[in-house]
């Protein structure tokens, strides 16, 4: 028994030793399955969309010509389940192609690393909504923390005053994302905004430093300045948003304050056209007056009926 025992000990030994490159992708290889759709979970909190539009067509065309082409990634879950790390486009394009399986690589991985896979991974689309990253950099962060990531590197310091951790694992994002420890900071605050005017983010209708100083507000004073920005029908400026989250740091900012802000004249606020239509006011003279317009438009149509009608009746006499 003694010897049997010692031959299996050398026989592993050589193996982890010696192993070829060939027998290493052989050992790779293995991993690659065709796991059921049915069997595969959607990553927790996955913070990037994936859309039916018309590159996700062209993904399912592609896949029902020449299948999957690059695996997925997947991990084994306690429960003998599978959870998705990468390739979620792919997972989606193959239900809409009528496949039952999903070509994956099975990853041992603990949850924290495959946080960091899964938003280092998707940081690889060409397009990236600011919602996407802000939530992507807070799970990475989240999950550096967690594992207890080295951060005993060299950081610049930080405008605001942050935990040397805290501050560090963005300085680390940063230098493997491209953007500045600072900018991954600013897109981790936009996860405090409420959805609503994150939305208005991502659509470009609130630009991204004015939003960053936003998410300082309150969920309800957030919600105030909604309402405020449908009834003036405009946006704060970085000057406005930072006006009040001053305000609201020092417990004075109420539905009055914002409304006052918003009523502000912003330095070469761009005019809003008072038609869609670009030819109608090219018709309306610079002397009318701001909010004028519809009045100036129904009086110019009435006249012009009028004269219809008396053009009507010289010629029926």
């Amino acid at each position: 028994m003694a010897k049997g025992k010692e031959r299996k000990i050398e026989l592993t030994a050589y193996d982890d030793l010696f192993q070829t490159d060939e027998s290493r992708e052989e050992a790779k290889q293995s991993r690659i399955q065709d796991i059921p759709l049915s069997e595969i979970d959607e990553f927790p909190d996955h913070p990037f969309k994936v859309l039916d539009d018309d590159d996700m067509a062209q993904l399912v065309e592609s896949i029902q010509r020449n299948g999957v082409m690059t695996p997925a990634m997947v991990r084994r879950k306690e429960d003998g389940r599978y959870e998705l790390i990468s390739g979620h486009r792919r997972c989606r394009a193959c239900a809409l192609a009528g496949l039952t399986t999903l070509k994956c690589e099975v990853r041992e991985l603990t949850h924290d690393e495959a946080v960091i896979i899964m938003v280092e991974s998707n940081l690889q689309r060409s397009v990236i909504l600011p919602s996407e990253k802000a939530f992507a950099y807070k799970m990475r962060l989240e999950a550096m923390k967690r594992q207890g990531e080295r951060t005993d590197l060299t950081s610049p310091p930080l405008v605001e005053k942050l935990s040397g951790k805290q501050a560090l694992a963005t300085s680390i994002i940063g230098k493997q994302t491209g953007d500045s420890h600072e900018q991954v900071r600013r897109y981790i605050r936009l996860t405090e905004l409420v959805p609503e005017i994150l939305q208005m983010v991502d659509e470009y209708r609130i630009a991204f430093r004015p939003a960053v100083e936003l998410s300082y507000l309150t969920d309800e004073q957030q919600y105030s300045l909604l309402n405020a920005m449908s009834y003036y029908d405009a946006t704060p400026s970085l000057a406005q948003a930072t006006k009040m989250k001053k305000f609201s740091q020092e417990g004075k900012l109420s539905d009055d304050v914002i409304s006052s802000i918003m009523q502000e004249e912003k330095p070469n606020q761009r005019v809003k056209p008072a038609f869609s239509d670009d030819r109608i006011n090219k018709l309306i003279p610079s002397t009318v007056p701001k909010g004028g317009e519809n009045d100036y438009v129904v009086k110019a149509l009435e006249f012009y009926n009028r004269h219809l009608q008396k053009k009507r009746s010289n010629e029926a006499r």
